[in-house]
């Protein structure tokens, strides 16, 4: 066969070829950040967007679908066409917690292949500036002794903010009236007016408007204190002693996603994390990246199997409705 031959014939297979078999990622690809801009959700996906956009070659794009504590983005991501060009990043509210409260047309399990564990983060309770509980220890007293129920914000019924707010509440015996946002950046931003008394935030989310100042830490829901923040007290320091929790990260695409796809992206992902910025600027805000073995498409579906049949139980038996 001449070169001009086998040069005709190479054009007609590669116009003939299905576009799955095109070099992926061959345009842009989106991380459906399932919550408002400026929340620790939206905070992660932003930090992986350069490092990413190395990676793969293109560029990577953040979406924010908000709504519904999350179940709108996801929702979303689980309706998508299976090419990984839109990926789901979220945490264990929107991919555990969700489906013990929420009547969800998709499971967390089966319509989703995961694609990278990222990294985990403690919660921290933080008041309004003019909170009468000046100093950490007082913060149980100021809870004990309200005579009014104290304004707690969420980022939606059954986020990670809810559910901590009401393990403090359980944990207390304090009165709360919990005010659903549309993620955690508005209702800190209220928590900042001093429109609400209270909420047990993410760290990472948290952390930057403590050092300005502009609002009042009391304890990070972990046994020891984080690198991040060394001079914040624990729970356990403060009284609230076993209070822990803890919100980790994770990125999803649609069930059915090729392998070659995914391993491809679970690659970038790893890549980025490794990233020197990145860890400097995830450990600023109090994330602590998963060991490299734990960031795996595997590890990452055994541990969202395994916290699945651990909170659904406990959150089902709570009569936790979504509102």
């Amino acid at each position: 066969m001449t070169s001009l031959k086998a040069a005709a014939l190479a054009a007609i297979l590669g116009l003939c070829a299905p576009a799955g078999a095109q070099t992926y990622p061959a345009r842009p690809v989106t991380m459906v950040v399932p919550f408002a801009a400026g929340g620790p959700v939206d905070t992660v996906a932003r930090l992986l967007q350069e490092p990413m956009k190395k990676a793969l070659g293109q560029a990577v794009l953040v979406d924010n679908t908000t709504g519904a504590a999350g179940t709108i983005g996801v929702g979303r991501v689980a309706r998508a066409a299976p090419d990984g060009y839109l990926l789901s990043i979220g945490h264990w509210s929107t991919h555990v917690v969700n489906g013990a409260i929420y009547p969800l047309n998709y499971d967390l399990l089966k319509d989703f292949e995961p694609v990278a564990m990222l990294a985990s983060n403690p919660m921290l309770i933080v008041s309004k500036q003019a909170a009468p509980a000046t100093k950490p220890e007082e913060l149980l007293n100021w809870l004990k002794a309200s005579k009014q129920s104290l304004m707690v914000g969420t980022a939606g019924v059954g986020s990670g903010t809810h559910m901590a707010g009401l393990y403090l509440q359980n944990t207390t015996g304090a009165k709360f009236e919990f005010v659903p946002y549309r993620g955690s950046g508005p209702a800190l931003q209220d928590l900042l007016a001093g429109q609400i008394d209270l909420i047990v935030d993410q760290l990472s989310n948290a952390l930057p408007q403590v050092r300005g100042g502009r609002i009042r830490a009391h304890a990070v829901t972990a046994k020891t204190r984080s690198p991040a923040a060394p001079d914040i007290p624990t729970v356990d320091e403060i009284g609230l002693t076993g209070m822990y929790t803890s919100i980790w990260y994770g990125i999803w695409a649609p069930k059915d996603t090729p392998k070659a796809v995914i391993t491809k992206l679970s690659a970038a992902v790893m890549e980025s994390l490794a990233d020197a910025v990145v860890q400097q600027r995830l450990a600023a805000l109090g994330l602590e990246i998963m060991p490299r073995e734990l960031q795996t498409p595997d590890a990452l579906r055994s541990h969202q199997k395994a916290e699945i049949e651990k909170w659904w139980p406990m959150i089902k038996a709570a009569g936790i409705k979504a509102e």
